[in-house]
């Protein structure tokens, strides 16, 4: 596949606009940590092979585990993931998937009991952007290192 339009180069406004968010959410409450598993589980819904390929690479220099990494596509049948981390992974594919059922209340306030209301909005805009970085990959045909 050959890459198409690199908004980068073509738009650089809207992509300077794309940094400005990731830039705000390097100033979160939310770990380093947690928003690479959200990276990586929306990366992984989207099927967004080349941000799937950054995350886990930047999961692992962060301390992240073979382990976790594998099994985060099955989060819900292992034992890896904290209560919290597991909140967070549910908001974040129901966001991903919001079509399938928008954000059900239980999801919601299931992360609520993990985490305050301006968390919780730190998190959704994580997810939020991830899935923004996801469709211009996508769309634009980005490929992996």
């Amino acid at each position: 596949m050959a890459e198409r339009t690199v908004i980068a180069k073509e738009i650089p406004a809207a992509y300077q606009a794309m940094l400005g968010l990731e830039k705000y959410l390097g100033t979160t409450s939310i770990s380093k940590e947690l928003k690479e598993l959200i990276k990586i589980r929306t990366s992984q819904i989207n099927g967004c092979a080349y941000c799937i390929n950054m995350h886990t690479k930047d999961a692992r220099a962060l301390g992240e585990t073979e382990q976790r990494i594998y099994a985060l596509s099955a989060w819900r049948d292992t034992r890896y993931f904290t209560d919290a981390e597991r909140a967070v992974l549910a908001l974040t594919e129901s966001v991903t998937l919001i079509t399938k059922e928008h954000v059900p209340d239980s999801v919601y306030e299931e992360a609520a009991r993990h985490f305050d209301s301006k968390q919780v909005g730190e998190i959704i805009m994580a997810i939020i952007t991830i899935n923004a970085w996801n469709r211009i990959a996508i769309s634009t045909n980005m490929m992996p290192e």
